[in-house]
């Protein structure tokens, strides 16, 4: 499964929400209920699972789910 593949899943999972389509293009204010909460939840999901760790400037340079999986990737390889 790709990266984009299992982050939706933990979208999906943090927010609750079946539904949710995600792209490279998606940010907090393209999901209702992406707050300060669920972004520390989705964090913390997304560094279980990939088996990796952000630090806080990294996370916060972070523009869009686009850069994020990029991110993800460079750590995982």
């Amino acid at each position: 499964m790709e990266t984009t593949e299992r982050l939706q899943e933990v979208f999906r999972d943090v927010f609750d929400d079946d539904a949710i389509v995600i792209s490279d293009e998606t940010t907090a204010e393209d999901i209702e209920s992406w707050d300060s909460l669920t972004h520390v939840q989705l964090i913390v999901a997304v560094e279980k699972e990939f088996s990796v760790k952000f630090s806080t400037v990294e996370v916060m340079k972070l523009k869009n789910v686009g850069e994020f999986i990029e991110l993800i990737n460079k750590k995982v390889r």
